[in-house]
């Protein structure tokens, strides 16, 4: 029987304190996929090692404040109506979280497919925050278990595989149950986020450390979020 996997990410440089130091929140990291597959997602492909950044960069943060940071590998690398594997995997990925750590809190990070997973087991209990990349969203695409949750949505405007226009449809919907709403617009970038990644992994970081409650928000993600819907949704990614 396939299972998935939760891959621990660690700092490039481990520091002995970290070990030591009691888990008291969570990042989820979500690769991701295609429309259909039954086949292995393999850690040696693109979509999970594109996210292998993202995890370090928030481990270097976070993981000295006890803060454990996993990279989900699915069973399966579709999405696979109306199975919804990735939803399947992720949530059994916050049950796991669960019995390791008890109830800390846990920000959901996807990319893509992983984007959607994210934004459909948003309304978890022990979920504080949500950050979909580039999130593949269909029409029909439910929202309103997203009431009060805090999510960052960020596309490129050079995007070819998800719709930009497709997520600033759903932020204006979660905007409508939620006041904790950003949404921003990668300026010269597309769907590998290559070509601004410094700018892709300070984003989250930094919104990762402000909805667990470590840091305050950056200021552009807390200025976005206080202007809502129109203007807090297309705002432009400034370099860090």
């Amino acid at each position: 029987m396939t299972l998935p996997r939760l891959d621990r990410v660690r700092p490039a440089t481990p520091c002995r304190r970290a070990v030591s130091n009691p888990v008291t929140g969570a990042v989820l990291v979500l690769h991701g996929g295609r429309p259909e597959g039954r086949d292995a997602a393999d850690g040696l492909r693109l979509p999970y090692l594109r996210m292998v950044p993202f995890a370090r960069s928030v481990a270097a943060a976070a993981a000295r404040r006890g803060v454990d940071v996993g990279l989900l590998r699915y069973r399966y690398r579709g999405w696979n109506a109306p199975d919804l594997d990735p939803v399947q995997d992720a949530r059994w990925a916050l049950r796991d979280l669960r019995e390791r750590h008890g109830d800390v809190p846990v920000v959901l990070v996807g990319h893509s497919m992983g984007g959607r997973a994210a934004l459909r087991v948003g309304g978890d209990p022990a979920v504080v925050g949500v950050a979909g990349l580039a999130p593949w969203i269909e029409r029909g695409e439910p929202w309103e278990h997203l009431a009060g949750q805090t999510v960052l949505i960020a596309h490129g405007d050079r995007e070819r595989m998800t719709s930009p226009k497709a997520s600033r449809w759903f932020a204006g919907r979660v905007a409508t149950v939620s006041d904790r709403v950003a949404r921003f617009e990668v300026l010269g970038d597309g769907h590998a986020m290559l070509r601004r990644a410094r700018a892709w992994h300070d984003l989250v970081t930094g919104f990762a450390l402000g909805a667990l409650g470590l840091e305050p928000f950056t200021e552009s993600v807390a200025k976005a979020m206080a202007a809502g819907d129109p203007d807090g949704l297309a705002v432009p990614l400034e370099d860090p």
